[in-house]
């Protein structure tokens, strides 16, 4: 069952469904991906509604019970982010496929922007500034966004780091964090249990936590002080990264105004840099 027959099949029994279910199953078209990926347990106290409850919804829906339901949700978030049943889908889809990937950009950067938010904004500046080395963590296409965000910083001559899986796994990485430092987690689907693990190590010794992510589904959003969201829908490599890369733009560009003079200064040494013609080549009228 994918994810549009799921839907369809909780959207044709809500109508029917008494107070409690009709909110419990609401709740699941919402937030479908969240509920994939949280315990029953969390589910009930999200609702305020008991364990028992949510299973009855599960046999309502037609499922033997809770446990079904969540790997039917599962299944279908999964699908979502798998390239072959992505790539089978555009095949068959009567949407010219590069008309579809212009459509779903155009929603990924509105929809990132609709999510922006001045007062985290200025709460991310502030986390940046007040930390001693700021950690910029992804593992496979989320490494791309956390390399985005480290060079911006160090551009800007904020002391950061970029840890991504290589010689050493992220578990042996982030033994140096301090709690005087910053983790910036970059997080896309799939999510990944070292990078969880890590996140989760370092949130237990006092280091403060930003996820950047496409989802409170994400299992890091658990010990992050500081959420921050981007939609990355694509039609068939799993996850675009053109919100994500957009939102740091922003994020980092209010952190240059931020930093005031630090910043300008820095940013003088890199165009010096940039024209180095033992390094560049010197164009007329590149723009940096």
């Amino acid at each position: 069952m994918d994810a549009k027959q799921l839907q369809e099949l909780m959207q044709g029994k809500i109508d029917d469904m008494p107070h409690k279910a009709h909110r419990v199953v609401a709740y699941l078209l919402s937030n479908m991906r969240e509920a994939s990926f949280r315990s029953i347990g969390e589910v009930a106290d999200e609702l305020r509604v008991s364990k028992a409850q949510l299973v009855r919804v599960a046999r309502m829906l037609g499922f033997t019970g809770y446990a079904e339901l969540k790997d039917a949700l599962q299944s279908a978030i999964l699908d979502q982010v798998n390239p072959a049943a992505m790539l089978v889908k555009s095949r068959d889809g009567e949407e010219n496929l590069p008309h579809t990937i212009l459509r779903m950009e155009h929603a990924n950067l509105e929809d990132t922007w609709a999510q922006l938010d001045g007062d985290k904004s200025a709460q991310f500046c502030t986390m940046v500034q007040g930390a001693q080395t700021v950690y910029c963590v992804g593992w496979g296409i989320s490494s791309l966004v956390a390399e985005h965000l480290f060079m911006r910083l160090r551009v800007m001559g904020v002391n950061g780091f970029l840890l991504k899986r290589g010689s050493l796994t992220l578990t042996e990485q982030v033994r140096a964090v301090r709690p005087e430092d910053l983790m910036v987690v970059c997080e896309l689907p799939s999510y990944v249990v070292e990078v969880t693990e890590s996140i989760r190590d370092c949130a237990d010794r006092g280091v403060p936590v930003i996820t950047l992510t496409d989802s409170p589904a994400a299992p890091t959003c658990r010990f992050a002080s500081l959420h921050l969201f981007a939609s990355a829908g694509s039609p068939t490599f799993g996850s675009s990264i053109v919100g994500p890369l957009f939102l740091v733009n922003v994020l980092t560009s209010l952190l240059a105004l931020s930093l005031g003079d630090a910043a300008h200064q820095a940013m003088e040494a890199q165009a010096t840099f940039l024209h180095d013609t033992r390094i560049f080549h010197p164009i007329f009228g590149l723009k940096y």
